[in-house]
């Protein structure tokens, strides 16, 4: 159980990928290069994070995979694997935060939303895929507002569709881009590293 030293925080706000679910693009390019060091060339070099960071702000994966075939014609068959293989970048849930987001659910004393840098083309396959997705009172996606995580804008539409008060609301997410936005925008936040660093660190905020 979480016990908690502080009464103020009645909403917790979760990013999803690789806080509760296992999403790694190296998991698919495992299965294409042979090496690690090709892989991390590979995202380094070609599928890199900011163009992907252009798919969660809506761009389509269609108009992404051509513009890095186009400028990279020879790594064409492991550009098209990115989102044509795509339910092969994740690897399950992380079980151990989706137990402390239960026992959040569980307790009925928090309200539970989703705050998520994801492409509006593969979130539905989330949906259909993790059923612990459905426990919150609200998801808000990237690639569906056409805006992302660590812009203020993005938190903004969630405190205002949810009437959310980040004075009153901890942030958890992996990326630390994130964690200084939320920062910024006034929530208390934790910097996920682990389900067990994320449960010691709740029970400051958290009773459970």
């Amino acid at each position: 159980m979480l016990i908690g030293r502080m009464d103020k925080i009645d909403t917790v706000i979760f990013d999803l990928g690789a806080v509760l679910i296992d999403w790694n693009p190296k998991h698919l390019y495992r299965k294409i290069y042979n090496t690690e060091e090709e892989i991390d060339w590979f995202l380094q070099n070609i599928c890199t994070s900011e163009w992907n960071d252009q798919q969660d702000a809506g761009r389509s994966f269609e108009a992404a995979t051509r513009e890095r075939v186009e400028k990279f014609p020879e790594h064409k068959e492991a550009i098209e694997a990115w989102y044509g293989r795509w339910p092969e970048t994740i690897n399950g849930s992380i079980e151990g935060t989706v137990a402390i987001l239960k026992e959040i659910r569980d307790s009925k004393k928090y309200r539970l939303y989703a705050l998520t840098n994801w492409s509006a083309e593969s979130f539905p396959w989330a949906l259909q895929n993790f059923e612990f997705l459905h426990w919150f009172e609200g998801i808000v996606v990237s690639g569906v507002e056409k805006t992302r995580k660590p812009f203020p804008e993005f938190y903004q539409i969630l405190f205002d569709r949810y009437g959310v008060d980040p004075g009153k609301a901890i942030f958890i997410d992996d990326n630390p881009a994130n964690i200084k936005g939320g920062d910024a925008v006034g929530l208390t936040t934790i910097h996920f590293q682990s389900p067990e660093q994320l449960r010691e660190e709740l029970s400051q905020y958290l009773i459970v």
